[in-house]
Protein backbone atom coordinates (compact mmCIF):
# COMPACT_ATOMS: atom_id res chain seq x y z
CA UNK A 1 0.00 0.00 0.00
CA UNK A 2 0.90 2.95 -0.65
CA UNK A 3 0.53 6.60 0.37
CA UNK A 4 1.56 10.20 -0.41
CA UNK A 5 1.72 12.33 2.29
CA UNK A 6 1.78 16.37 1.25
CA UNK A 7 3.35 18.37 4.14
CA UNK A 8 1.90 22.11 4.16
CA UNK A 9 3.91 23.64 6.68
CA UNK A 10 1.94 25.99 9.29
CA UNK A 11 4.23 28.53 11.51
CA UNK A 12 1.31 30.60 12.41
CA UNK A 13 -2.47 30.45 13.14
CA UNK A 14 -4.50 33.54 13.03
CA UNK A 15 -8.66 34.06 13.68
CA UNK A 16 -9.80 35.42 10.13
CA UNK A 17 -12.59 36.39 7.52
CA UNK A 18 -12.69 33.36 6.12
CA UNK A 19 -10.84 29.85 6.55
CA UNK A 20 -7.78 29.46 5.09
CA UNK A 21 -4.27 29.17 4.22
CA UNK A 22 -1.88 31.91 2.92
CA UNK A 23 1.38 32.29 3.16
CA UNK A 24 1.88 29.55 5.89
CA UNK A 25 -0.06 30.91 7.99
CA UNK A 26 -3.45 29.54 8.85
CA UNK A 27 -6.46 31.62 9.08
CA UNK A 28 -9.58 29.87 11.04
CA UNK A 29 -13.44 31.68 10.90
CA UNK A 30 -14.36 31.23 14.41
CA UNK A 31 -17.91 31.86 14.00
CA UNK A 32 -17.91 29.70 11.02
CA UNK A 33 -16.16 26.35 13.23
CA UNK A 34 -18.22 27.12 16.39
CA UNK A 35 -21.19 26.79 14.29
CA UNK A 36 -20.10 23.92 12.47
CA UNK A 37 -19.49 22.05 16.16
CA UNK A 38 -22.39 23.44 17.92
CA UNK A 39 -25.15 21.19 16.13
CA UNK A 40 -23.98 18.10 18.81
CA UNK A 41 -27.18 18.46 21.22
CA UNK A 42 -24.75 17.00 24.14
CA UNK A 43 -22.99 20.13 23.91
CA UNK A 44 -24.54 23.22 25.61
CA UNK A 45 -21.53 25.36 24.67
CA UNK A 46 -19.11 25.57 22.10
CA UNK A 47 -15.41 28.05 22.25
CA UNK A 48 -12.60 28.18 20.14
CA UNK A 49 -8.92 30.05 20.95
CA UNK A 50 -6.21 30.26 20.06
CA UNK A 51 -2.57 28.78 21.60
CA UNK A 52 0.73 29.41 19.52
CA UNK A 53 4.22 28.23 20.49
CA UNK A 54 5.68 30.94 23.32
CA UNK A 55 2.90 32.61 24.82
CA UNK A 56 2.43 32.54 28.10
CA UNK A 57 -0.83 30.26 27.62
CA UNK A 58 -1.87 27.32 30.05
CA UNK A 59 -4.29 24.73 28.43
CA UNK A 60 -6.19 22.62 30.94
CA UNK A 61 -7.91 20.39 31.27
CA UNK A 62 -6.61 18.44 27.44
CA UNK A 63 -8.68 15.84 26.12
CA UNK A 64 -7.23 15.38 22.63
CA UNK A 65 -5.00 16.11 20.01
CA UNK A 66 -5.67 16.09 16.46
CA UNK A 67 -3.58 17.53 13.36
CA UNK A 68 -5.79 18.52 10.61
CA UNK A 69 -5.33 16.27 7.28
CA UNK A 70 -7.25 15.99 4.01
CA UNK A 71 -8.02 12.86 1.84
CA UNK A 72 -6.90 14.22 -1.71
CA UNK A 73 -6.60 11.33 -3.66
CA UNK A 74 -7.80 7.60 -3.28
CA UNK A 75 -10.35 6.04 -1.17
CA UNK A 76 -11.64 6.67 1.93
CA UNK A 77 -11.82 9.88 4.08
CA UNK A 78 -9.98 11.53 7.29
CA UNK A 79 -10.77 9.60 10.84
CA UNK A 80 -12.95 6.52 9.15
CA UNK A 81 -15.90 5.18 11.21
CA UNK A 82 -16.63 8.63 12.25
CA UNK A 83 -15.92 11.86 10.00
CA UNK A 84 -15.95 9.34 6.64
CA UNK A 85 -17.31 6.13 5.97
CA UNK A 86 -15.38 2.59 6.91
CA UNK A 87 -13.73 2.13 3.41
CA UNK A 88 -10.10 1.59 3.69
CA UNK A 89 -7.71 3.94 4.19
CA UNK A 90 -3.64 4.46 3.72
CA UNK A 91 -3.13 4.97 0.16
CA UNK A 92 -3.95 8.03 -2.47
CA UNK A 93 -2.43 11.45 -1.29
CA UNK A 94 -3.16 13.10 2.29
CA UNK A 95 -2.83 16.82 2.53
CA UNK A 96 -0.43 17.67 6.27
CA UNK A 97 -1.22 20.81 7.98
CA UNK A 98 1.92 20.40 9.51
CA UNK A 99 2.59 22.87 12.34
CA UNK A 100 -1.17 23.20 13.34
CA UNK A 101 -3.24 21.00 15.59
CA UNK A 102 -6.71 21.06 17.35
CA UNK A 103 -6.63 20.58 20.85
CA UNK A 104 -10.10 19.46 22.73
CA UNK A 105 -10.09 20.94 26.28
CA UNK A 106 -13.39 22.07 28.89
CA UNK A 107 -14.88 20.92 31.54
CA UNK A 108 -13.50 17.74 32.73
CA UNK A 109 -14.72 14.51 31.60
CA UNK A 110 -12.27 12.17 33.95
CA UNK A 111 -9.44 12.53 36.45
CA UNK A 112 -6.62 11.66 34.08
CA UNK A 113 -6.67 14.76 31.53
CA UNK A 114 -3.86 16.61 30.87
CA UNK A 115 -1.89 19.98 31.06
CA UNK A 116 0.11 21.95 27.97
CA UNK A 117 1.86 25.09 28.79
CA UNK A 118 2.83 26.82 25.80
CA UNK A 119 6.20 28.02 27.22
CA UNK A 120 7.99 27.80 30.42
CA UNK A 121 9.59 24.30 31.92
CA UNK A 122 6.44 22.48 30.83
CA UNK A 123 6.83 23.47 27.47
CA UNK A 124 10.00 21.18 27.76
CA UNK A 125 7.59 17.78 28.09
CA UNK A 126 4.94 18.31 25.29
CA UNK A 127 5.63 18.43 21.78
CA UNK A 128 2.35 20.35 21.93
CA UNK A 129 3.22 23.00 23.18
CA UNK A 130 5.35 23.95 19.64
CA UNK A 131 2.30 23.66 17.50
CA UNK A 132 -0.16 26.07 16.45
CA UNK A 133 -2.94 25.12 18.11
CA UNK A 134 -6.71 25.45 17.60
CA UNK A 135 -8.38 24.85 21.36
CA UNK A 136 -11.84 23.60 21.13
CA UNK A 137 -13.64 24.24 24.60
CA UNK A 138 -16.40 22.57 25.05
CA UNK A 139 -19.10 22.47 28.39
CA UNK A 140 -21.57 19.40 28.19
CA UNK A 141 -25.42 19.73 28.64
CA UNK A 142 -26.37 19.14 32.48
CA UNK A 143 -26.41 15.82 33.54
CA UNK A 144 -24.75 13.99 30.33
CA UNK A 145 -23.12 10.90 31.20
CA UNK A 146 -19.20 10.71 31.30
CA UNK A 147 -19.04 8.30 28.51
CA UNK A 148 -21.71 10.46 26.31
CA UNK A 149 -19.59 13.49 27.47
CA UNK A 150 -16.29 12.01 25.87
CA UNK A 151 -18.13 10.92 22.76
CA UNK A 152 -19.00 13.91 22.40
CA UNK A 153 -15.37 15.46 22.53
CA UNK A 154 -14.11 12.77 20.39
CA UNK A 155 -16.37 13.86 17.54
CA UNK A 156 -16.00 17.18 18.01
CA UNK A 157 -12.31 17.05 18.14
CA UNK A 158 -12.46 15.21 14.56
CA UNK A 159 -14.69 17.50 13.16
CA UNK A 160 -12.72 20.27 13.66
CA UNK A 161 -10.08 18.83 12.70
CA UNK A 162 -11.36 17.77 9.13
CA UNK A 163 -13.03 21.08 8.35
CA UNK A 164 -9.27 22.92 9.26
CA UNK A 165 -8.05 20.00 7.07
CA UNK A 166 -9.97 20.74 3.91
CA UNK A 167 -8.29 24.21 3.48
CA UNK A 168 -5.33 22.12 2.10
CA UNK A 169 -6.86 20.51 -0.41
CA UNK A 170 -6.09 22.83 -2.88
CA UNK A 171 -2.40 23.59 -1.35
CA UNK A 172 0.79 23.50 -3.05
CA UNK A 173 2.51 21.33 -0.36
CA UNK A 174 5.92 22.46 0.19
CA UNK A 175 6.86 18.68 0.61
CA UNK A 176 5.23 15.51 -0.69
CA UNK A 177 6.90 12.47 0.59
CA UNK A 178 5.78 8.43 -0.12
CA UNK A 179 5.52 5.73 2.26
CA UNK A 180 4.66 2.36 1.03
CA UNK A 181 4.79 -1.11 2.38
CA UNK A 182 4.01 -4.03 0.08
CA UNK A 183 1.66 -7.07 0.56
CA UNK A 184 3.76 -9.54 2.47
CA UNK A 185 5.52 -11.89 0.18
CA UNK A 186 6.01 -9.29 -2.42
CA UNK A 187 7.58 -7.64 0.46
CA UNK A 188 9.70 -10.14 1.80
CA UNK A 189 11.04 -11.50 -1.61
CA UNK A 190 11.74 -7.63 -2.43
CA UNK A 191 14.36 -7.12 0.21
CA UNK A 192 15.43 -10.58 0.63
CA UNK A 193 18.64 -10.14 2.69
CA UNK A 194 17.16 -7.61 5.04
CA UNK A 195 16.27 -8.17 8.46
CA UNK A 196 12.27 -8.64 8.70
CA UNK A 197 10.48 -6.58 11.42
CA UNK A 198 6.98 -6.47 12.66
CA UNK A 199 5.22 -3.37 14.83
CA UNK A 200 3.15 -4.91 17.53
CA UNK A 201 1.17 -2.02 18.29
CA UNK A 202 -1.05 -2.40 21.70
CA UNK A 203 -3.53 0.52 22.38
CA UNK A 204 -5.49 1.21 25.32
CA UNK A 205 -9.00 -0.72 25.89
CA UNK A 206 -9.46 -1.12 29.92
CA UNK A 207 -13.04 0.27 29.09
CA UNK A 208 -14.76 3.46 31.13
CA UNK A 209 -13.02 6.03 29.35
CA UNK A 210 -9.83 4.00 28.77
CA UNK A 211 -11.20 3.48 24.66
CA UNK A 212 -9.02 3.60 21.52
CA UNK A 213 -10.89 3.42 17.72
CA UNK A 214 -9.97 1.37 15.08
CA UNK A 215 -12.23 1.99 12.26
CA UNK A 216 -14.70 3.31 14.55
CA UNK A 217 -14.77 0.04 16.41
CA UNK A 218 -13.54 0.17 19.78
CA UNK A 219 -10.44 -1.94 20.48
CA UNK A 220 -11.31 -3.89 23.27
CA UNK A 221 -14.17 -5.83 21.11
CA UNK A 222 -12.03 -6.66 18.54
CA UNK A 223 -9.20 -9.42 17.97
CA UNK A 224 -5.71 -8.92 16.93
CA UNK A 225 -5.10 -7.78 13.31
CA UNK A 226 -3.00 -7.08 10.33
CA UNK A 227 -2.38 -3.01 9.75
CA UNK A 228 -0.71 -1.59 6.78
CA UNK A 229 1.32 1.27 8.63
CA UNK A 230 -0.21 4.05 6.66
CA UNK A 231 -3.79 3.40 7.62
CA UNK A 232 -2.38 5.13 10.83
CA UNK A 233 -1.81 8.34 9.00
CA UNK A 234 -5.48 8.60 7.69
CA UNK A 235 -6.89 7.89 11.07
CA UNK A 236 -7.63 4.81 11.14
CA UNK A 237 -6.66 5.04 14.63
CA UNK A 238 -8.80 7.53 17.33
CA UNK A 239 -8.10 7.88 20.86
CA UNK A 240 -11.04 7.76 23.40
CA UNK A 241 -9.11 7.95 26.21
CA UNK A 242 -9.25 10.09 29.53
CA UNK A 243 -6.31 8.38 30.96
CA UNK A 244 -2.77 9.45 32.54
CA UNK A 245 -1.96 12.39 30.23
CA UNK A 246 2.02 11.60 30.14
CA UNK A 247 1.43 8.63 28.25
CA UNK A 248 -1.82 8.81 26.37
CA UNK A 249 -1.75 8.31 22.76
CA UNK A 250 -3.59 10.75 21.60
CA UNK A 251 -5.38 10.51 18.54
CA UNK A 252 -2.14 13.43 16.86
CA UNK A 253 0.29 10.52 18.47
CA UNK A 254 -1.71 8.05 15.80
CA UNK A 255 -1.34 10.19 13.06
CA UNK A 256 2.45 10.63 13.87
CA UNK A 257 3.63 7.54 15.42
CA UNK A 258 7.79 7.69 15.66
CA UNK A 259 7.55 4.20 15.23
CA UNK A 260 5.82 3.73 12.71
CA UNK A 261 7.34 6.71 10.65
CA UNK A 262 11.16 5.54 11.49
CA UNK A 263 10.38 2.10 10.32
CA UNK A 264 9.39 3.27 7.10
CA UNK A 265 12.42 5.26 6.94
CA UNK A 266 14.37 2.00 7.32
CA UNK A 267 12.81 0.57 5.08
CA UNK A 268 14.65 -1.45 2.54
CA UNK A 269 18.04 0.71 3.62
CA UNK A 270 18.76 -1.58 6.91
CA UNK A 271 15.41 -3.56 7.31
CA UNK A 272 12.18 -5.13 5.76
CA UNK A 273 9.02 -3.70 7.64
CA UNK A 274 6.85 -6.28 7.11
CA UNK A 275 3.71 -4.25 9.27
CA UNK A 276 1.80 -3.52 11.67
CA UNK A 277 -0.19 -5.68 14.47
CA UNK A 278 -2.89 -3.81 16.22
CA UNK A 279 -4.15 -5.14 19.46
CA UNK A 280 -5.53 -4.59 22.78
CA UNK A 281 -4.91 -4.51 26.06
CA UNK A 282 -8.28 -5.38 28.04
CA UNK A 283 -8.87 -5.97 31.71
CA UNK A 284 -9.32 -9.44 32.43
CA UNK A 285 -6.65 -12.24 32.38
CA UNK A 286 -8.76 -14.81 30.04
CA UNK A 287 -9.08 -11.63 27.52
CA UNK A 288 -5.04 -11.07 28.11
CA UNK A 289 -4.60 -14.75 26.89
CA UNK A 290 -6.64 -14.53 23.95
CA UNK A 291 -5.12 -11.23 22.99
CA UNK A 292 -1.18 -12.05 23.51
CA UNK A 293 -1.64 -15.63 21.81
CA UNK A 294 -3.14 -14.23 18.93
CA UNK A 295 -0.65 -11.61 18.99
CA UNK A 296 2.11 -14.52 18.63
CA UNK A 297 -0.09 -16.47 16.06
CA UNK A 298 0.40 -13.69 13.73
CA UNK A 299 3.94 -12.71 14.39
CA UNK A 300 4.89 -16.66 13.70
CA UNK A 301 2.82 -16.35 10.31
CA UNK A 302 4.51 -13.34 9.39
CA UNK A 303 7.60 -14.45 10.13
CA UNK A 304 9.87 -11.63 10.93
CA UNK A 305 13.26 -11.34 12.42
CA UNK A 306 12.22 -9.02 14.94
CA UNK A 307 9.48 -7.41 16.34
CA UNK A 308 8.98 -3.86 18.35
CA UNK A 309 6.61 -3.84 20.81
CA UNK A 310 4.91 -0.34 22.14
CA UNK A 311 2.76 0.15 25.41
CA UNK A 312 -0.01 2.36 26.11
CA UNK A 313 -0.16 3.62 29.30
CA UNK A 314 0.68 1.70 32.70
CA UNK A 315 -0.26 -0.95 35.32
CA UNK A 316 -2.75 -3.48 34.15
CA UNK A 317 -1.38 -2.64 30.52
CA UNK A 318 2.68 -4.16 31.81
CA UNK A 319 0.77 -7.81 32.21
CA UNK A 320 -0.32 -7.32 28.02
CA UNK A 321 3.25 -6.12 27.45
CA UNK A 322 5.42 -8.86 29.09
CA UNK A 323 2.66 -11.57 27.71
CA UNK A 324 3.50 -10.57 24.55
CA UNK A 325 7.46 -9.82 25.21
CA UNK A 326 7.39 -13.60 26.43
CA UNK A 327 5.22 -15.41 23.89
CA UNK A 328 7.03 -13.72 20.77
CA UNK A 329 10.43 -14.44 22.05
CA UNK A 330 8.89 -17.75 22.55
CA UNK A 331 8.80 -18.07 18.50
CA UNK A 332 12.68 -16.85 18.67
CA UNK A 333 11.68 -13.77 17.43
CA UNK A 334 13.81 -10.61 18.87
CA UNK A 335 12.07 -8.18 20.56
CA UNK A 336 12.17 -4.51 21.78
CA UNK A 337 9.78 -3.07 24.14
CA UNK A 338 8.57 0.95 24.19
CA UNK A 339 7.28 1.74 27.51
CA UNK A 340 7.41 4.45 30.54
CA UNK A 341 8.16 3.76 34.10
CA UNK A 342 6.13 4.81 37.40
CA UNK A 343 9.25 4.25 39.86
CA UNK A 344 8.41 6.85 42.61
CA UNK A 345 9.17 10.43 42.58
CA UNK A 346 12.68 9.12 44.08
CA UNK A 347 13.00 6.57 40.79
CA UNK A 348 13.86 3.42 43.44
CA UNK A 349 10.79 1.78 43.28
CA UNK A 350 9.58 -0.96 40.77
CA UNK A 351 9.16 0.55 37.33
CA UNK A 352 6.43 -2.16 35.99
CA UNK A 353 3.81 -4.21 37.49
CA UNK A 354 5.23 -6.98 35.23
CA UNK A 355 8.45 -8.24 34.19
CA UNK A 356 10.52 -11.21 32.36
CA UNK A 357 13.66 -12.07 32.07
CA UNK A 358 13.04 -12.23 28.21
CA UNK A 359 12.28 -9.07 28.40
CA UNK A 360 16.23 -7.69 27.84
CA UNK A 361 15.86 -4.95 25.69
CA UNK A 362 13.63 -1.95 26.47
CA UNK A 363 13.44 1.35 25.88
CA UNK A 364 11.88 4.39 28.41
CA UNK A 365 10.02 7.25 27.95
CA UNK A 366 11.01 8.73 31.01
CA UNK A 367 9.42 8.47 34.86
CA UNK A 368 6.05 9.70 34.81
CA UNK A 369 6.32 10.44 38.79
CA UNK A 370 9.29 12.79 38.38
CA UNK A 371 7.78 15.97 40.01
CA UNK A 372 7.66 19.38 38.10
CA UNK A 373 6.66 23.07 39.37
CA UNK A 374 4.50 24.78 36.71
CA UNK A 375 5.21 28.89 37.05
CA UNK A 376 2.01 30.27 36.47
CA UNK A 377 0.84 31.79 33.17
CA UNK A 378 -0.42 35.12 32.14
CA UNK A 379 -3.60 33.36 30.16
CA UNK A 380 -5.74 30.38 31.03
CA UNK A 381 -7.83 28.42 28.40
CA UNK A 382 -9.95 25.94 30.17
CA UNK A 383 -9.68 25.40 34.25
CA UNK A 384 -7.22 25.42 36.26
CA UNK A 385 -9.17 23.39 39.69
CA UNK A 386 -9.00 20.22 38.19
CA UNK A 387 -5.39 20.51 39.02
CA UNK A 388 -5.33 18.73 42.66
CA UNK A 389 -7.47 16.03 41.16
CA UNK A 390 -6.02 15.00 37.80
CA UNK A 391 -3.22 12.04 37.64
CA UNK A 392 0.06 13.21 38.75
CA UNK A 393 -1.68 16.45 41.07
CA UNK A 394 -2.53 16.10 45.01
CA UNK A 395 -4.45 18.02 47.30
CA UNK A 396 -2.77 21.64 47.34
CA UNK A 397 -0.95 20.99 43.83
CA UNK A 398 -2.70 24.49 42.87
CA UNK A 399 -0.93 27.42 44.56
CA UNK A 400 -2.65 30.95 44.90
CA UNK A 401 -0.63 32.23 42.50
CA UNK A 402 -1.37 30.02 39.92
CA UNK A 403 1.30 28.27 39.96
CA UNK A 404 0.78 24.51 40.10
CA UNK A 405 3.14 21.50 41.07
CA UNK A 406 2.64 17.61 39.69
CA UNK A 407 4.45 14.91 38.80
CA UNK A 408 5.14 15.18 34.82
CA UNK A 409 2.30 12.18 34.34
CA UNK A 410 -0.36 15.57 34.19
CA UNK A 411 1.50 17.02 31.24
CA UNK A 412 0.22 15.57 27.88
CA UNK A 413 2.83 13.75 25.83
CA UNK A 414 5.71 13.75 28.82
CA UNK A 415 6.78 10.33 28.44
CA UNK A 416 4.66 8.83 25.74
CA UNK A 417 4.90 5.47 24.65
CA UNK A 418 5.59 6.07 21.05
CA UNK A 419 8.89 7.86 21.60
CA UNK A 420 7.18 10.81 20.78
CA UNK A 421 9.06 13.05 23.23
CA UNK A 422 12.14 14.33 24.86
CA UNK A 423 13.01 11.57 28.02
CA UNK A 424 14.40 8.36 28.36
CA UNK A 425 16.96 6.59 30.54
CA UNK A 426 20.60 5.86 29.83
CA UNK A 427 22.02 2.63 31.33
CA UNK A 428 25.57 1.79 32.24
Amino acid sequence: MRLELGYIQINDVKFGNKTEVVDHTLYVNKEELIAHLSDDDRLAKVEVELAKPGESIRIMPVKDVIEPRVKVEGPGGMFPGFVSNEEQVGSGRTHVLKGAAVVTAGEVVGFQEGIIDMTGPGADYTPFAHTNNVVILADPVEGLAKHQHEAALRIMGLKAATYLGEVGRNVEPDEVVDYEVAPLFENAAKYPDLPKVVYVYMLQSQGLLHDTYYYGIDVKEMVPTIMYPTEAMDGAIVSGNCVSACDKNTSFHHQNSPVIYDLLEKHGKEICFLGCIVTNENVTLADKNRSSNMVAKLVEFLGPDGAIISEEGFGNPDADLIMNCNKIESLGVKTVLLTDEYAGRDGASQSLADSSPKADAVVTAGNANEVIELPPMDRLIGNSAPADKIAGGFDGSLRADGSIEVEIQAITGATNELGFNKMTARGY
